[in-house]
């Protein structure tokens, strides 16, 4: 029994002496628990924390593979569609030879003028071949006279039409006829090299 002394207090030493029986079972079972927590607990902590920061960073790195992949294959589809634009374009776009572009650009440049009443004064043409490209360049020197409003939708007509021709260069000038003018045009057009026809 403890006898409580002078004051009301009690003397941490008899409590332990008294109830040694007790305490020291309970210490070893304290210690062993704080033991386990240092040696087990402290460390799987650790390993779960740093698992948890590789988890992450994986995910960082699937997220960046998962966009590079997505770029990847809007690229390639990219590709894909700008190849099958071109060969569409290198089919049906393009003459097919120099003997197609000719007739572009001076049958049809003819024709065009005689239904706008522009007149057909003269032509040059020249082929070349295109360095570093697929193509050889068809280009045609003509020169045009008509009166204003002629030419105008001559060159719209042109411009419009489903035919690959570029305009270079033109030069509208004072003709020698009443309100008649002058067009000197360069235009070309281009097709595949080596197709010169039959």
């Amino acid at each position: 029994m403890t006898k409580v002394g002078a004051g009301g207090r009690v003397s941490i030493a008899r409590v332990a002496a008294e109830h040694r029986a007790w305490l020291l079972p309970l210490g070893l079972a304290l210690a062993a628990n704080i033991a386990v927590l240092l040696a087990v607990v402290v460390p799987l902590a650790r390993a779960a924390a740093s698992t948890e920061t590789r988890a992450q960073a994986a995910r960082q790195a699937l997220q960046a593979a998962e966009r590079e992949l997505k770029a990847a294959e809007a690229t390639r589809d990219g590709q894909a569609l700008a190849t099958e634009e071109l060969t569409t374009f290198y089919g049906e776009v393009l003459p097919a030879d120099i003997r197609m572009a000719a007739r572009i650009t001076h049958v049809n440049l003819a024709q065009l003028a005689e239904e706008h009443d522009v007149r057909y004064e003269q032509m040059a043409s020249s082929a070349a071949i295109e360095r570093d490209s697929p193509l050889e360049r068809l280009q045609v020197t003509t020169q045009l006279s008509g009166r204003y409003e002629d030419i105008r939708a001559f060159l719209h007509q042109l411009e419009t039409a489903s035919d690959f021709v570029v305009i270079d260069n033109m030069v509208l000038g004072e003709g020698t006829e009443d309100e008649r003018l002058t067009l000197d045009l360069e235009l070309s057009t281009y097709y595949r090299a080596g197709k010169h026809g039959a």
